[in-house]
């Protein structure tokens, strides 16, 4: 077994960028890499020094998926336990406090493509490559795909899911499991634009607008939701972000977020 750490943290400024650093094995994910990515994501999460996380890989693919071997093993035994492990992380990924971008070149197949779907904005290089081919193993994807049928829409995540068929950058736009495709040279300078884009925002502001996300973003307008919606709004307007964020406005200057 590798020494080296399979996953990385990388900061600068605002911005934690967490690195699959698995290149040998396309970045797939086995019990190593489950573990260290999400005891990365709980670590920063609390971090107020990180405000944007950005997902990301060393190497050709973005993530190969969870590992053939790994799978196989799991298979004999414990294959709840580990498929519930991966499951874990999926729901930390897309229930996480902070914005998190996926920065994806390469492959990104199975469990690799729903972490792009848990991902809150996801970019591309126009050579991506996406798969769902489970049942081409026999298997179910019953763990990874309520999140790619919350990011492509449930017509969309029917035919990717039962057919497994590959398909492009452009199609992963389109689908909305990507929202940008660019020249892999670009790819860098695009995640620190959108990275820029919610650095802008107040800390406390994007964590309830990701909290509301999250557990009321599915629900239809309702009495009930507007209520709390407008309750949430209020507090944190009188908050000491909210009114920092309202002078900077008023007075055409950049806000000072204090955490």
């Amino acid at each position: 077994m590798s020494s080296t750490p399979p996953v990385l943290t990388r900061r600068r400024g605002g911005v934690a960028r967490l690195v699959l650093a698995r290149p040998e094995a396309r970045n797939a994910l086995d019990e190593r890499v489950i573990e260290a990515l999400s005891d990365a994501l709980a670590a920063l999460s609390g971090d107020d020094q990180a405000r944007v996380l950005v997902l990301e890989a060393e190497g050709e693919a973005f993530c190969a998926g969870t590992d053939l071997a790994w799978m196989e093993l799991a298979a004999r035994g414990r294959g709840a336990d580990d498929l519930y492990r991966l499951g874990s992380l999926l729901h930390a990924v897309r229930a996480c406090p902070k914005p998190v971008i996926a920065r994806v070149q390469g492959a990104a197949i199975g469990a690799g493509a729903a972490l792009v779907a848990c991902a809150d904005v996801a970019a591309c290089a126009r050579g991506a490559l996406f798969q769902l081919p489970a049942l081409r193993l026999g298997h179910v994807p019953a763990v990874i795909g309520p999140y790619l049928i919350e990011a492509m829409g449930l017509r969309q995540a029917r035919r990717y899911l039962l057919t497994g068929e590959a398909f492009g950058a452009e199609e992963a736009v389109r689908l909305g499991l990507v929202h940008v495709a660019c020249d892999e040279g670009a790819l860098d300078a695009e995640v620190e634009r959108l990275a820029g884009h919610l650095l802008k925002g107040g800390p406390h502001a994007l964590r309830e607008a990701k909290r509301l996300l999250a557990t009321r973003g599915h629900e239809p307008p309702s009495p009930s939701l507007l209520r709390e919606a407008a309750t949430r709004s209020a507090e944190v307007r009188r908050a000491p972000e909210g009114r920092e964020g309202l002078a900077a406005a008023l007075e055409r200057r950049e806000p000072r977020w204090t955490r």
